[in-house]
């Protein structure tokens, strides 16, 4: 965001609730390890609340009055460090302000006015006997938690003490209430320390306003460390924005169990049972190791390194399935997705130059690599084996039936074939060519053998995945290495990977064919001419895994539309900057995927889309399982850090201005801005042409958009 905006006011939204849940209120602010799934329309914390995974605690607090059954039709106005809620009825009004705070304390400033002929009586309640131990003016409890092996203790204070019993307002009479919850671990987090943070809020002395005001600081200051981004698009400028929102909601730090690290989840929401204390369902909280290299790509750029490590960190900790890096709760290794994380280490190295983290981890990213070779590899190739269509994070891509026609029923495993898939493929080469760089960068002499390896993948994915009839990559048979001509989005990803020279023109392409790749709202998980491409998800006419379910046979994801983008943008750099058009359409049309209803006052992002409309499919609010920062930075502005300098090289996205300020890179802060020379001279941080300052001063001009290298001691002279 610009320099000195504010994140509240630039992002607020009205009502922002579940699709699935009418009346269920989402809540911006997420503590290290406490946060809301939904709120319900009553005063306090009431609804879904989860801790550390999800746990469903149906109420943490409320209050009740004796004049107003419900409190709706309210007001809300949704904040990213706060929920407003107002109500106003015959009988009483009241205002609320709620938010949970970074060390897990769940706050809400409340002001009643009394507008009946009688007395308003206010009590406090909790969720059954869980907090009926009372000492002087605190309130104590617990919640059991069955399916984890910690459970969460708390301590509530509250402004007046009197609201534990009844708390009287005459006819006419306006009082303010704060009541404060602070949440932690039983026998690991001291139930004095959790006293003193809830009495910090309740028994502060600050009103209602200051409070609010206080809690909007706080959260801005993480913000505080962020690149900014500037220019003449609003769309570009907003999504750049709430980007950032996005990873700081989804930042947890439980400091438990193989969670002892931070991490970035992959959302606060879930496809869970809401029954209180439930387990049954998927969870997105938790480390997924498919998108912790989407969280570095983006993360990188925070100008402190230790939130895209922390997940590195915990599954160098714990490795899983013969030593790959995998999905971990605090309690348990779980599978492994196919990832690319040992190739997101090597640029976020690149960023911050931590050789030290980086020779604690590299023994850790070899497993990984020989693991995969153990477990997917085979004799014939270098290419590795899928042998669960789900370990890739695209359950029913339709190739994987191709060999049996496409059938009816897709879950009949005599129907299904392994296949030698290319995104795992691809993924396979970037993990072992960044291993290989990052030996080099630290002296290990296991470089040249890493950097062997990754050539000869690179050749076998050029050499037998490609088919020069149609342009494109396919999937191969596991055993017969015969291509299953679907085409998936990943068939681009070797463009991602930048493996491809002019032979390989035609590919990208696909990418502007409204019979394939350009429909309504692109990239469709697979080709609209595939037989089995359905645009709204299902498999052949029939939801397999419901309404909503995860089926990449048409549906269009933003996890794939980052790498897609990233891939157009690699190609038309390589082909002279002929498709920067292309990108520059595409890329307004992932960003608007942001937005509900492409409302810019409507930022909210979900899992996955119907391609041929735009609709929501899925009820993942504020969902992190891509990356567009990065595209902005690399793509828009041009910045690349490479081993020996930087490279410049942006596209011509049709911008009439843009600045890219408070850029930090090994040691240095950079500020990349362009104008277009007919645009007004009154633009504020723009000046004429394409800029670059290193620490102020400026190293490189020109009058239009170019390319250009600059080795570190160009940079610093």
């Amino acid at each position: 965001m610009p320099a000195g905006s504010r994140l509240d006011e630039t992002l607020r939204a009205g009502k922002k609730a579940l699709r699935t849940l009418p009346g269920a209120l989402l809540l911006g602010s997420t503590g290290a390890r406490l946060w809301a799934d939904y709120l319900d329309p009553v005063p306090g914390f009431s609804g879904r609340f989860d801790f550390i995974h999800k746990v469903n605690i149906p109420l943490l607090f409320k209050i009740t009055n004796n004049l107003a059954e419900s409190l709706e039709p309210c007001q809300t106005e949704w904040f990213p460090s706060h929920l407003l809620m107002a109500y106003t009825g015959n009988r009483l009004s009241l205002e609320e302000r709620k938010f949970i705070t970074w060390n897990d304390c769940a706050v809400s400033c409340q002001t009643w006015t009394n507008r009946s002929d009688e007395e308003l009586i206010l009590r406090l309640e909790t969720y059954g006997d869980s907090f009926s131990e009372r000492i002087e003016n605190y309130l104590y409890g617990l919640f059991n938690i069955e399916h984890y092996s910690f459970n969460v203790t708390g301590a509530i204070a509250v402004s007046d003490p009197t609201v534990f019993e009844e708390l009287r307002l005459k006819p006419g009479e306006t009082k303010a209430i704060i009541v404060a919850a602070a949440f932690g671990i039983s026998a690991q987090d001291d139930i004095a320390l959790l006293k003193e943070r809830a009495s910090s809020y309740a028994e502060s002395g600050y009103t209602v306003d200051q409070l609010v005001v206080n809690q909007s600081n706080e959260y801005q200051i993480w913000f505080e460390k962020t690149p900014t981004f500037a220019s003449s698009d609003p769309v570009l400028n907003k999504t750049w924005t709430y980007r950032w929102f996005l990873l700081r909601h989804n930042l947890a730090d439980p400091q438990y169990g193989h969670l002892s690290y931070p991490l970035f989840y992959e959302g606060r929401s879930h496809k869970k049972s809401k029954k209180p204390f439930s387990k049954g369902g998927w969870e997105f909280s938790k480390l997924i190791n498919l998108s912790v290299p989407l969280h570095i790509m983006d993360a990188r750029w925070y100008h402190d390194p230790v939130y895209s490590e922390g997940p590195l960190r915990n599954m160098k900790s714990a490795p899983g399935e013969d030593g790959m890096f995998s999905c971990l709760t605090v309690d348990s290794i779980l599978h492994s997705f196919a990832n690319f994380s040992c190739w997101a280490a090597y640029k976020l190295f690149l960023v911050h130059r931590n050789t030290e983290m980086i020779v604690d981890l590299l023994p850790a990213m070899k497993s990984n690599i020989s693991a995969w070779k153990r477990v997917n590899g085979n004799d014939q190739d270098h290419l590795m084996i899928e042998h669960k269509h789900t370990r890739t994070g695209k359950e029913y891509q339709p190739s994987y039936w191709y060999f049996h026609q496409f059938p009816k029923n897709p879950k009949d495993k005599a129907t299904y074939t392994h296949l030698k898939r290319v995104d795992r493929a691809v993924y396979h080469y970037l993990n072992t060519l960044g291993v290989a760089k990052l030996c080099e960068a630290t002296g290990d002499p296991e470089a040249k053998d890493f950097f062997w390896q990754a050539e000869e993948i690179k050749q076998d994915i050029l050499g037998k995945m490609w088919n020069e009839d149609t342009k494109f990559f396919y999937d191969l048979h596991y055993q017969t290495d015969e291509k299953a001509f679907v085409k998936n989005i990943v068939g681009i990803y070797p463009g991602w990977a930048e493996i491809l020279d002019d032979q390989f023109n035609g590919m990208i392409e696909h990418l502007f064919n409204e019979q394939e790749f350009r429909t309504k709202c692109p990239f469709p998980s697979v080709s609209a001419d595939c037989p089995a491409y359905s645009q709204e998800g299902g498999w052949m006419g029939h939801f397999v895994k419901g309404r909503n379910g995860c089926v990449w046979d048409g549906p269009t994801w933003p996890y794939t539309n980052s790498i897609a983008l990233d891939a157009l943008a690699k190609e038309s750099k390589r082909r002279n900057h002929q498709f920067d058009r292309q990108f520059a359409y595409y890329l307004r049309e992932y960003s608007f995927l942001h937005f509900m209803q492409r409302d810019l006052n409507q930022p909210g992002l979900v899992e996955h889309y119907n391609s041929a409309t735009g609709e929501p499919l899925s009820d993942e609010q504020e969902y992190n399982h891509s990356y567009y920062i990065d595209l902005l930075i690399s793509h828009v502005a041009g910045l690349s850090i490479e081993k020996e300098g930087i490279v410049l090289d942006p596209l011509n996205v049709d911008l009439d201005y843009f600045c890219l300020d408070r850029v930090k890179v090994a040691g240095m802060e950079i500020r990349i801005s362009y104008r277009k020379p007919s645009v007004s001279s009154e633009i504020p941080f723009s000046e004429d042409g394409y800029r670059l300052y290193v620490n102020d001063k400026l190293i490189f001009s020109n009058p239009t958009l170019c390319r250009t290298e600059l080795t570190w001691k160009e940079l610093t002279i």
